[in-house]
């Protein structure tokens, strides 16, 4: 009997904490710049069902290759977003960028047109559906590899949109002779670039205008503040480097960090709890937070 009791108690444990967990939607946004309909997932905190308050938001990036369900899939930790959704307050919403959209309006094809779509089209429809700070200071965004760059690009160029910004592991120059692969690799890679850039070495040179890491100076005119990291053993390092180099140059403050660590999801998984607590601080001075 006494057996029974532990047991029932600790089911009745577990349904209060499954209960008292952040919810996961599942949501369609269409595009009318593309005219298409993607999904994207929203995590809200547990808090949120409870609260009349307006949360702040997180956008989050997938990478190249990817899609919008990679941060709720792929991490080990499988309640990552769950947690920090609720340790912190905020919504997280991972939209679709697909396998190689760059995040941008490809200035090759037509059909490419993911920077209109995040910045203009997933944010007018979340703001629509749920109790969000509509103002850029209560709006942060981040991505890992191909989502990096994106969030970079996106609040570079859109600084109206968005208070800061990150980038784990991105492919902050977009023409890959700058990253460490092969030549193989390279050679493989070619056509998905050249699909939304056009072929490398084409005038005008829509890889040079289109990366992050030639933008230093826009970022120092803008008032986003700033947090990068790559693994030392990422393919992508240099880049990084250079990045951070011109913005110590031109005297643009941010965040940058090097770790143990390479082009993976254990890395990932480990950077993007720092991501979210230099958010935390920039929406507490906001005074954006949900306490």
């Amino acid at each position: 009997m006494k057996i029974f009791r532990l047991f029932l108690l600790t089911i009745l444990l577990l349904q209060g904490t499954l209960s008292f967990a952040a919810r996961v939607d599942s949501l369609d946004i269409p595009s009318a710049a593309m005219n298409k309909t993607f999904r994207a997932a929203v995590v809200l905190p547990n808090s949120y069902a409870k609260s009349k308050a307006s949360y702040p938001v997180l956008y989050l990036l997938h990478g190249g290759g990817g899609q919008f369900s990679d941060w709720l899939r792929q991490t080990p930790d499988k309640q990552l977003l769950h947690r920090l959704a609720d340790q912190y307050n905020l919504i997280i919403v991972t939209p679709e960028g697909e396998r190689l959209g760059g995040y941008i309006d490809s200035p090759v094809k037509p059909d490419n047109k993911f920077e209109t779509y995040i910045t203009k089209e997933v944010i007018t429809k979340i703001d629509k559906t749920y109790r969000t700070i509509r103002d850029r200071k209560g709006r942060v965004i981040t991505g890992l590899s191909m989502g990096g760059h994106g969030a970079l690009y996106l609040a570079t160029r859109h600084p109206d949109l968005y208070s800061a910004a990150g980038s784990i592991s991105g492919a902050l120059d977009l023409d890959p002779k700058h990253w460490n692969i092969t030549p193989e690799f390279a050679e493989q890679i070619k056509p998905a670039f050249a699909n939304i850039l056009g072929p490398l070495g084409g005038k005008p040179d829509y890889y040079a205008a289109n990366s992050v890491v030639h933008m230093a100076d826009r970022m120092k005119e803008n008032d986003v503040k700033l947090v990068i990291d790559c693994g030392v053993d990422d393919f992508l390092i240099e880049p990084n480097r250079e990045l951070h180099r011109r913005l110590v140059y031109n005297n643009t403050p941010h965040d940058y960090t090097e770790r143990p660590g390479g082009h993976t999801w254990d890395y990932w998984e480990n950077s993007l709890p720092y991501h979210v607590l230099f958010f935390s601080k920039i929406l507490r001075s906001n005074g954006a937070a949900v306490q």
